[in-house]
Parts: C-alpha cells; sequence; structure tokens
C-alpha cells in the first residue's frame, strides 16, 4: 500500500495516489483509444512526491522482518540518519500471511483476565469505537472457500482470526473449539451429548461482521487468503470521537 512506515501515516500518501489515478483516467477517456487504458498511470506516480517519499522508507518495513525488533531498529536508525533513505540496496517484501507458524509449532500463550483499570476485554474496547453496521445489510466479511477454513485455518492454525482480531469479529464454535481454545473438556468426550456439526469435526467459525472495525488484518494475515474484506454498505464502520 501506500504507508510511510516509520511515521506510521498513509492517509496523505492514498490520497495523492488517488489523485493522480483520477488525473489518469481523465486523461485516458479524453483520449480517442478504445478502450481506455490507464497506462499514464505508473509514470504518473513514479514521478510525483509520493514515490520520493515511500522510497526513501523501502527498507525500513523488511528490516525487522529480517532482523527482528532490535536489529530493525539498528536498521531503521541508519537508514535514516546515515544513508537518509538512498541506500544503495533495497531488501524484498513478503506477505505478512507467509510468516505464520503452525499451531503444531507455537506455544500456547494463556493471557490472564483483563482487570478492567489496566488491562480490558477486547468488546469493552470494540464499544469505545462506536463501530455500527447496518444489520440487514450484505455481509462485507466472507470466506471466498468455507471448507477452506476448517482444512487450513482450523486443522493447521487452529483460528488465527479468532487471536489476531481486535474485535473479537471471527469465534470458532463447538465442541472441538472448547477444547482446544478455551481448555474445557469435550462435552462429546466426557458423555454429555455435544452437537457436533456434520462434516467438520464439532468446530465452525462465526463471523460477527457487526463488531469490524475496519482494520484489515484478517484480509491481509489469513493464511490462505481465505477472508474477503469488502467496503461495508451505507458508510458502517467506526466511529471515533474526537480526541480519541
Amino acid at each position: 500500500g501506500f504507508l510511510n512506515v516509520p511515521k506510521i501515516k498513509g492517509t496523505h500518501t492514498a490520497m495523492k495516489s488517488g489523485m493522480v489515478a483520477a488525473e489518469a483516467v481523465a486523461a485516458a477517456l479524453a483520449g480517442e483509444n478504445r478502450p481506455a487504458v490507464l497506462e499514464s498511470y505508473p509514470e504518473a506516480l513514479k514521478r510525483s512526491w509520493v514515490w520520493e517519499e515511500l522510497q526513501s522508507v523501502r527498507n525500513i518495513r523488511p528490516g525487522f522482518a529480517k532482523y527482528g525488533f532490535w536489529g530493525g531498529m539498528v536498521n531503521a536508525a541508519l537508514d535514516t540518519y546515515l544513508f537518509r533513505g538512498k541506500a544503495p540496496w533495497t531488501w524484498a517484501h513478503h506477505a505478512d500471511n507467509e510468516t505464520l507458524k503452525p499451531a503444531a509449532q507455537s506455544k500456547r500463550i494463556e493471557y490472564p483476565k483483563p482487570d478492567g483499570v489496566l488491562t480490558f476485554d477486547r468488546l469493552s474496547s470494540v464499544f469505545l469505537s462506536n463501530t455500527n453496521h447496518e444489520e440487514d445489510q450484505p455481509p462485507h466479511l466472507k470466506l471466498r472457500d468455507p471448507a477452506r477454513w476448517k482444512q487450513v485455518n482450523w486443522d493447521q492454525f487452529r483460528s488465527p482470526e479468532s487471536r489476531y482480531c481486535p474485535a473479537a469479529v471471527y469465534e470458532a464454535v463447538g465442541p472441538e473449539a472448547e477444547r482446544e481454545l478455551k481448555g474445557t473438556p469435550d462435552p462429546e468426550a466426557t458423555g454429555e451429548g455435544a452437537t457436533v456439526e456434520a462434516g467438520n469435526g464439532g468446530v465452525r467459525l462465526v463471523i460477527n461482521a457487526q463488531n469490524c472495525v475496519h482494520c484489515k488484518t484478517c484480509d491481509i494475515k489469513d493464511p490462505s487468503q481465505n477472508i474477503d474484506w469488502e467496503t461495508p454498505e451505507g458508510g458502517g464502520g467506526p466511529n471515533y470521537i474526537g480526541g480519541m
């Protein structure tokens, strides 16, 4: 995208890229060639200040992926203050979802219960965002292939979206999910008559799209790129109060 990583800002660059794109569209429509092709857009973007700004910070994010936190900090300092964004090399990026480790290779983290003073549960924080979506609108969060969620997200990664989503949009439910994620006994195993979803081993995904705060983490981090985030209908979403 157009995020300036050191500044953690990208709205200005995204807006400028849209302005450049609009100019390219106008030029293409004014021409006689049909169909209209935006051939001038890439070069126009390279001539804008957006390209110069992002080119100077191109190695910051890859540095953290390559060397970790402290190595990334050293690299960021060298690239910013010594090379001033003009290092003679460019490190390659990688997709964030490629770094996710399977559950079998990861150590389970037991988080303490929020105390309501310094730490809070996710839904309390979602409340502060004033997020809202019309309940009868078309869902803006979809699975491209529902069957793939069980095969990949659950069987290999134990529902990472239920952890990295800051708004508790995704929930793995069912007896197997209770046993794996919450540490509670499997009702079926204890003979208490659990209802197991047919063909999915007793686990399914519930999507609470109403809670979505539009961070798009799921769209980026999903291991098989199976989650599709779309712009919701009617401008729904978070509505942060000034000063928050």
